[in-house]
């Protein structure tokens, strides 16, 4: 067992296990890793009732046929408006139900696993660059941070009335007949949305996540992890995401100390450790394989980084799945 971020590292996010059985049946499955945006496809032709290259409007997602894990490159919020499913979101299994709502960021890999025959969804895709460009919400971070663990939660009466109000106006202006500033409404609904969704998320939020005035260095880390979340492979060193956001390592590593307790180093290396956590579970590559996707200089050293954060070789975790594989059946027979 290794640790990062100066605590044991088993595989966990918080107290959820990464490895539950359902994900130890499949990780050596091969998954062809599809990429997700606004561009023209059969997936938007058959889900969107509109779309652009900025923003979509979907309902009836079980239209989807489709196995494949999605990186998505654009952000996802959906609500579940009857029924009941299950979905994979960066490896880890989430269940949702009526009124939950479902919020993907740019660079997750999704994949959807069962859903009821009655199910039913409504929601909204949205490219990156649309959304920053309209959002200022202080401490972003925040949100995201947030989000890496929590993609599902469950809305109130009063919160599920609001999103139908902007997804039914929305779906409106965007299918009906243009007006002359029809660009100003759709964005001024957009964002008036995007702020009725952070005063929800604020909800679930209170008791886990701390919330820091807007300042420089809050600004600087959020930047920062928007770089380092959206890049892949992700580089190992503090220097190039200094060098991208035009300040110097020191200075980078001292801001992320101060907002959030761990430096960019720490930093780098969590977000690694869920790319190199995935490559093994996943896939069938050979482990020098997937040193050399991940960009490690050499089969030795990517050993030695792996043990370091998860107490064993690759290849010693590898045979620790398939162990656990084999009791799991075991046990179930």
């Amino acid at each position: 067992m290794g640790h990062l971020f100066g605590q044991k590292y088993d595989c966990r996010f918080g107290d959820i296990p990464l490895i539950c059985m359902q994900q130890r049946k499949m990780f050596m499955e091969e998954k062809k890793i599809m990429t997700g945006g606004l561009e023209k496809s059969e997936i938007l032709d058959k889900v969107a009732t509109y779309y652009d290259d900025r923003l979509a409007i979907i309902e009836d997602v079980g239209k989807i046929k489709n196995n494949n894990a999605v990186r998505m490159d654009i952000f996802v919020v959906m609500l579940c408006r009857k029924g009941k499913g299950s979905v994979w979101v960066n490896d880890q299994s989430y269940d949702f139900k009526e009124n939950d709502l479902l919020i993907c960021l740019p660079n997750d890999i999704l994949e959807h696993n069962v859903i009821s025959a009655d199910f039913q969804s409504s929601g909204f895709l949205m490219a990156p660059g649309y959304i920053f460009q309209l959002m200022s919400f202080r401490s972003r971070w925040n949100f995201k941070l947030y989000l890496e663990t929590h993609p599902v939660f469950s809305l109130n009466a009063k919160e599920v009335e609001i999103f139908n109000q902007y997804f039914n106006l929305l779906r409106s202006k965007l299918r009906g007949e243009p007006c002359k500033y029809q660009k100003e409404v759709i964005d001024s609904l957009v964002q008036a949305f995007m702020y009725e969704l952070g005063s929800s998320m604020e909800r679930f939020m209170e008791s886990e996540h701390s919330y820091f005035p807007y300042s420089s260095g809050n600004n600087l880390f959020q930047a920062f992890l928007d770089v380092l979340s959206s890049s892949y492979p992700k580089k190992r060193m503090v220097s190039v995401y200094a060098d991208k956001l035009h300040v110097t390592p020191k200075y980078l590593s001292s801001v992320c100390k101060e907002v959030s307790r761990h430096t960019a180093s720490e930093w780098i290396n969590w977000y690694v450790m869920k790319d190199v956590e995935y490559q093994l579970k996943r896939t069938r590559k050979s482990i020098k394989e997937v040193a050399n996707e991940l960009e490690f200089p050499s089969l030795s050293f990517f050993g030695k980084y792996v043990k370091r954060y998860l107490g064993m070789s690759p290849r010693e975790y590898r045979e620790k799945l398939r162990d656990e594989i084999k009791n799991d059946e075991g046990r179930a027979e």
